[in-house]
């Protein structure tokens, strides 16, 4: 049976920071919850600092929402690899997501509603 999946948007401001930088900050980011999953929040892609992103050529498939590809975050100090995420076309069900970007968060990688 497929999990729940709900899409809301965010309250209030978010920010995704890594190595010590603010990639980006909205307040239009959307909050996808899954099943049991802890809810992710999906950042506007014109809302993060792209220019720290390289895409990756990790790529995996969610029978849910459709094929990710992935980014790594370049920082001063190192490369967070395959630390991003995006779903350029998403199946039809979670078509919101479409044009976000979710980070996998980690000591390196914060993301906080400020």
């Amino acid at each position: 049976m497929a999990p729940k999946i709900t899409i809301t948007k965010a309250t209030g401001t978010w920010v995704v920071r890594a190595g010590g930088a603010v990639l980006g900050e909205s307040k239009n980011a959307l909050e996808l919850s899954e099943g049991d999953y802890p809810s992710v929040v999906y950042f506007p892609r014109e809302d993060i600092a792209v220019a720290f992103l390289d895409e990756s050529a990790q790529t995996s498939h969610c029978p849910y929402k459709g094929d990710a590809s992935y980014f790594s975050i370049v920082t001063k100090s190192k490369t967070l690899e395959n630390v991003v995420w995006s779903y350029e076309e998403p199946l039809e069900a979670v078509e919101r997501i479409k044009g976000h970007l979710a980070f996998y968060t980690s000591d390196d990688v914060a993301v906080e509603r400020v």
